[in-house]
């Protein structure tokens, strides 16, 4: 299967009509295990969300699997999120808190088939007693969460190897996957490089990205300088 190619700043332009309040994103690649797509601002949002899989906020390089976060942004920056597809047996969370506190007012706990299907259970929040009191309903908050929040780590200044994914620059040479690699995600960040997919030849120019799909042989051959970010997330 051929690889799915973009140009970020062309593909931007044709989606900025999504990038508006209240959810202020678009998925970029949405099929398959590899989920990408950008958040825009100014985004004040006050949802949190949580889950077991590997999340990646790669212009802000972070990893926030099992810790609550929000994809606030301010005016004028674009975060791109890496996400793999869910297991059967995973959970995700949508969570508000309290005003000016880190009291829990609202959860709602979800099996995520869809990334597009969060805006929904916003607007159910939006229409609930918790929302219109300010305070959470009896009740209504578990005691054993299906997720064991991680209190432990801290954020500041993320790896570029962290759990079941492999993040690398790669710089000037001719480099070659191992055979099991699932969906690659590439993007050229500095310069530009020639992809061979299935022997077949992609010129890969700056702010370009490319979808590998699972099963396809590639290389990556780099000009003097350049700089090409990828992505993988093995599956569970």
């Amino acid at each position: 299967m051929d690889p799915i190619q973009y140009d970020i700043n062309k593909w931007l332009e044709e989606n900025k009509k999504f990038f508006v309040p209240p959810i202020c994103n678009k998925l970029m690649y949405k099929d398959g295990q590899l989920k990408a797509f950008f958040v825009g601002g100014p985004n004040s949002r006050k949802d949190f969300h949580m889950e077991e899989g590997e999340e990646d906020v790669l212009l802000d390089k972070i990893f926030i699997n099992e810790i609550p976060h929000s994809p606030q942004r301010i005016a004028d920056t674009i975060g791109l999120v890496i996400e793999r597809e869910r297991a059967p047996n995973e959970t995700d969370l949508l969570r508000y808190y309290i005003d000016g506190t880190d009291e829990i007012l609202y959860e709602k706990w979800f099996r995520c088939e869809n990334l597009e299907e969060l805006g929904p259970l916003i607007k159910e929040y939006f229409n609930s007693e918790a929302y219109k009191t300010g305070k959470p309903i009896a009740g209504s908050l578990l005691e054993d969460k299906p997720i064991k929040q991680d209190f432990k780590r801290n954020l500041g200044g993320g790896p570029f190897f962290f759990g079941k994914k492999i993040m690398c620059l790669e710089k000037r040479g001719k480099f070659f996957p191992d055979n099991d690699f699932p969906k690659l995600f590439l993007w050229q960040i500095e310069g530009k490089s020639r992809i061979t997919v299935d022997e077949k030849p992609y010129d890969f120019l700056k702010n370009q990205t490319m979808l590998i799909q699972s099963g396809s042989r590639y290389s990556i051959l780099n000009d003097a300088g350049s700089r090409t970010l990828s992505v993988v997330m093995n599956p569970v």
